[in-house]
């Protein structure tokens, strides 16, 4: 089965209702891309919890403010997003989610998640999916995933639980150590996630 046969064979009807963590980390320029993608999945009836890590919630870059970002998410998804420990801490003990996703996921949340590092709401969240053996789906977006982050990206696709969105080199030539997934899989590798498979091929020639 090709990466075509397995995104059009989505269950993507199984994720109405579903309840659905949604962490943005600081890959700024990826957010506009990955916003779109959280109306796909509220679109297909997914319910959506937002969490951003402290970088995104407290720092404004050309791609926006940071205040005007959580408003937006906050509109977007019914809800306002999860911005401290404290808020995330019941993830875990009260199973408030069926999975995690984290888009983009950089490289630093890469490397601190593949060592059992939990001092962001987004990581601790991720350890509470983990702890109750629930899906936590990255879709990586990191200039070194080639590079020091290629450790943290193997340790964890060897890790119970954790899917990948399948990614490729964005700029193989510009950025030789740069790896970004096909943000637009998010749903499709979602929906497989929670039937406890992965999305395959897991590498893909033009992410986007």
């Amino acid at each position: 089965m090709n990466l075509r046969e397995q995104v059009e064979g989505a269950p993507l009807e199984s994720l109405a209702g579903r309840r659905i963590g949604f962490a943005l980390t600081g890959s700024f320029h990826m957010f506009a891309t990955v916003k779109q993608q959280m109306e796909r999945l509220l679109h297909l009836g997914a319910e959506l919890w937002p969490i951003l890590s402290p970088v995104v919630a407290q720092t404004d870059t050309r791609f926006g403010q940071a205040r005007h970002l959580i408003r937006d998410v906050a509109a977007l998804c019914g809800r306002e997003p999860w911005l401290t420990l404290p808020e995330v801490e019941p993830i875990g003990p009260d199973h408030l989610l069926d999975a995690l996703v984290i888009a983009p996921c950089t490289g630093n949340t890469l490397g601190k998640l593949a060592h059992g590092i939990s001092d962001t709401p987004v990581l601790m969240a991720a350890k509470a999916q983990l702890r109750n053996e629930l899906p936590v789906v990255l879709a990586i977006s990191t200039n070194d995933g080639l590079g020091t982050n290629a450790m943290s990206l193997a340790l964890l696709l060897n890790r119970s639980d954790i899917y990948f969105v399948p990614f490729g080199q964005d700029a193989p030539f510009s950025k030789r150590r740069s790896l970004v997934a096909a943000m637009s899989l998010i749903p499709e590798t979602l929906a497989w996630a929670l039937q406890r498979r992965q999305l395959q091929p897991l590498l893909v020639a033009q992410p986007v």
